[in-house]
């Protein structure tokens, strides 16, 4: 259900003499508080006729979700949530929204924008990306998905990926080729997203078990591409083409179409420079209407959900990339958006995030929204 935004607006405004978030000129990104009070009602921007889509929010799946990060879906349909912050594991049933918690992840060290954050499913395993106390990795844990399940002990799968208290990237996602990418950060360590020796500022591609993937551009390395400043959001359209979410800094976020071997700027340009060597994003925006997290593509468009921006954006595909300019959704209704998921046909499920320090909670935060698509 839709909370009232006047409301929200009041909270946001005390929050904001409480609380310092992290500004983007501190090294933080895209993902300080709004300051900017909430609008009265929902609105979209609307381009050419020929690009213009819908959202309807069908329903609230389930509440009462602290920090949600990663999403995954499981055969049948139920979805498992990550608490980046309470470092557990919940499965939600896809019907009815009842959760049964799964367990608390072993080595997970909470802080700043690290924790428990992505998740993928996989084989009977589920794959999370974590923060401990020496680095960012990717583990997997056995489970049989079925009532009294529960999560078997971490596996490492690869570790090593550099930490920070900003920039821990943490999206994961199994691709079309079978293969697992994860979107890494470089922890505000700006010269790693250049270093190719370092996976920090990168995509990654490699096989379940954490080797680089055959066929990878850079020989017995798990690096796909370079140049990011931070990852948050990774999908796939039916043409097989990957697309990535980033943070900018003072200026653009970023949604790019991503080639492997390709050097995406950060930290030589950020937004588009058309300058050779570096591949300019698809789409941009200024970091107050975006700093995007999770992607997904559904009903020919990539959907953007922003945090600082407080909207879930519509990107229009074709076999040219992009075949209209990108339309605002949701705008200001739910507050800070984190993970967006593919669920089928016209369906979306959709993660707010509220309760990750940087938001304003009301009661009910955080939820996952049934939305249709258009």
């Amino acid at each position: 259900m839709r909370r009232p935004v006047v409301q929200k607006a009041l909270w946001g405004a005390v929050a904001l003499v409480l609380v310092a978030g992290c500004s983007s000129g501190s090294g933080g990104g895209g993902e300080q508080p709004s300051e900017h009070p909430r609008t009265t009602a929902p609105a979209s921007v609307s381009p050419t006729a020929s690009a213009v889509g819908r959202v309807s929010v069908a329903g609230t799946l389930t509440e009462g979700l602290k920090s949600p990060w990663g999403l995954a879906e499981l055969p049948g349909g139920d979805l498992l949530v990550s608490s980046r912050d309470e470092r557990t594991i919940t499965r939600v049933d896809g019907r009815t929204g009842a959760k049964t918690l799964l367990g608390t992840v072993p080595g997970v060290v909470p802080g700043g924008e690290g924790g428990l954050l992505g998740l993928a499913v996989r084989d009977g395993r589920v794959y999370a990306y974590m923060t401990t106390a020496s680095d960012n990795r990717i583990v997997r844990m056995r489970y049989g998905g079925g009532k009294g399940d529960r999560l078997g002990p971490p596996e490492p799968v690869l570790t090593g990926i550099p930490k920070g208290f900003v920039h821990n990237g943490g999206r994961i996602a199994f691709g079309p080729d079978g293969m697992l990418y994860a979107g890494t950060g470089e922890t505000g360590r700006t010269g790693l997203a250049q270093d190719r020796s370092s996976l920090g500022g990168k995509i990654l591609r490699m096989t379940p078990e954490g080797r680089p993937a055959p066929g990878n551009p850079f020989p017995g390395s798990v690096v796909y591409s370079y140049g990011h400043r931070n990852v948050q959001g990774l999908a796939w359209d039916p043409q097989g083409r990957l697309w990535a979410s980033e943070f900018g800094q003072d200026t653009w976020d970023e949604l790019n179409l991503i080639e492997p071997g390709r050097n995406y700027g950060w930290p030589v340009v950020e937004g588009r420079a058309g300058r050779a060597g570096f591949v300019d994003p698809v789409a941009q925006w200024p970091t107050s209407e975006a700093s995007p997290s999770g992607i997904a593509y559904a009903r020919g468009a990539i959907w953007m959900a922003a945090l600082r921006g407080e909207r879930l954006w519509r990107v229009p595909l074709s076999g040219a990339e992009r075949s209209g300019e990108p339309e605002a959704f949701l705008k200001g209704g739910y507050g800070r958006l984190r993970t967006v998921l593919a669920a089928g046909g016209d369906r979306l499920w959709l993660v707010t995030s509220e309760t990750d320090t940087r938001g304003t909670p009301g009661p009910g935060d955080d939820r996952i929204l049934r939305l249709e698509v258009r």
